[in-house]
């Protein structure tokens, strides 16, 4: 079954507001994972407005399922914390600085030198790699050339056309998936999934090895709760 890796930038969002540690984000990564995740994702940004670098490092020592660092690989701090750390993931994502959020997957084919340089730097730290990616073969093909262990498909497109059609907006993510999938890279898959899509999905790509899921989540556990939403999530992740 796909994993559910949960993004918790959203809660140091809120902690941070306040300037206290109130919501405590070590506790609510622990208990994440005692409800049933399967993995922490965090995306620390340069200007620190909700993952904080000390945050990952203490996460890191507390965590007992994966743990997925997504990131900026221009950025130096970014590349010495994830070394640092070592966690068991590291995922490259084409951020400008003060970013809103990740808007889209990296040209594979126009950064192929950097790419896979910095690939091989975390690959032999013993880190797994994954890409951002596009839902397009060519960027895929392009993800391939470059060592990656995985691609992580950026689903925004999806989620957007998912309540007018469904198959069309799955198409090119059903084709590039099995590209990977034949190419031997591992997929994951994220941004704006959420429980009304997520199910529809993993039915179209039943190999897709995990999903990472942060602001959905989080809005739906205001009203569900942390606990019964991780379980609703993990549900929408069964075919």
């Amino acid at each position: 079954m796909t994993r559910l890796s949960v993004n918790i930038n959203k809660i140091a969002t809120l902690r941070n507001s306040r300037g206290e540690n109130n919501p405590d984000l070590i506790k609510v990564a622990l208990d994440v994972e005692a409800f049933g995740a399967e993995g922490i994702t965090v995306h620390p940004r340069p200007d620190e407005r909700h993952i904080r670098y000390s945050d990952v490092r203490e996460l890191m020592s507390v965590i007992k399922t994966e743990f997925n660092i997504e990131g900026n690989c221009r950025e130096e701090k970014f590349i010495q914390l994830v070394l640092e750390v070592k966690p068991e993931q590291v995922t490259l994502v084409p951020d400008a600085e003060g970013q809103l959020t990740s808007d889209h997957g990296w040209d594979t084919l126009k950064h192929h030198d950097y790419l896979t340089e910095m690939i091989s730097v975390f690959k032999n730290a013993g880190i797994r790699t994954s890409i951002f990616c596009n839902p397009d073969n060519q960027m895929v093909e392009g993800a391939a050339r470059t060592g990656t262990d995985r691609i992580e498909l950026y689903t925004a497109s999806y989620a957007k056309q998912f309540k007018s059609n469904p198959a069309s907006a799955i198409a090119d993510f059903v084709s590039a998936a099995a590209l990977a999938k034949n190419l031997g890279l591992g997929i994951n898959a994220g941004h704006d999934l959420d429980m009304d899509n997520l199910n529809y999905l993993v039915q179209q790509i039943p190999y897709i090895d995990e999903v990472s899921i942060g602001h959905a989540l989080v809005c739906d556990a205001l009203y569900y709760g942390l606990e019964n939403t991780i379980q609703l999530y993990k549900r929408q992740l069964t075919i």
